[in-house]
Order: structure tokens, then C-alpha cells, then sequence
């Protein structure tokens, strides 16, 4: 599966499986609406900080996966497994935060091949 980082896509090994993931406008509008945020500058300003709960893994990689297609709950993302567990999921929600916002999404931590 091949992901278009230009479009704001990555891909993320999730349970086992490859998956696409997109932080579409839809998913972006679902994220201002789970964090009472008023618009897309609030969302950059909360990401920024690079303290990330593990809920807002969950719903960050939720919102992800379903603007990428696929019919997940956040309750299922919590339960799915990656590699490096609680550090493997950061670092797909670094990548999709950095190609949906640019370096201004959270403090980098890793870098692209």
C-alpha cells in the first residue's frame, strides 16, 4: 500500500496489516468537534506541545484511518497493536500530524528516509 505524503497520507502497520491513513478535512472537523476546538489553529496549537495522551493517540489514528476509508471505531484503534507499542503509535501520529500540518504539527522526533 502506498501512501501519497503529498495528499497528507501515511501508512502504518496496525495489528498486523497495512493501513492507509488521511487526516481529511472530514477527519480534521471530527477532531476539532471531539476537542471542543474552535478551528484548525487550535488543533496545531494543542498538538505543538508534544505531550500526547493515549487517548488522543487513539483518536487522532482513528480519525486518521476512517479519512483514509476504512470503518474503525476508536474503541477498535485502542485495541489494535504496533510495533514498539505505546512508542509505535507516537510515532505514526508524529508522521501524520507532520504531513498534515508541516513541522508546526508537534516537535519532530524522527526523520524521513
Amino acid at each position: 500500500m502506498t501512501a501519497n505524503r503529498r495528499r497528507g497520507e501515511i501508512s502504518a502497520e496496525l495489528d498486523g496489516g497495512q493501513y492507509k491513513l488521511c487526516l481529511t478535512l472530514g477527519a480534521l472537523a471530527e477532531l476539532e468537534a471531539s476537542y471542543a476546538a474552535d478551528d484548525l489553529s487550535a488543533l496545531v496549537e494543542r498538538f505543538s506541545v508534544g505531550r500526547l495522551s493515549a487517548t488522543d493517540m487513539i483518536r487522532i489514528v482513528g480519525a486518521g484511518l476512517r479519512g483514509a476509508g476504512h470503518q474503525v471505531s476508536d474503541q477498535e484503534v485502542g485495541a489494535m497493536r504496533t510495533e514498539g507499542g505505546a512508542a509505535g503509535f507516537a510515532k505514526v501520529v508524529a508522521e501524520l500530524l507532520t504531513v498534515t500540518f508541516g513541522s508546526a504539527g508537534h516537535q519532530e522526533t524522527t526523520k524521513d528516509p
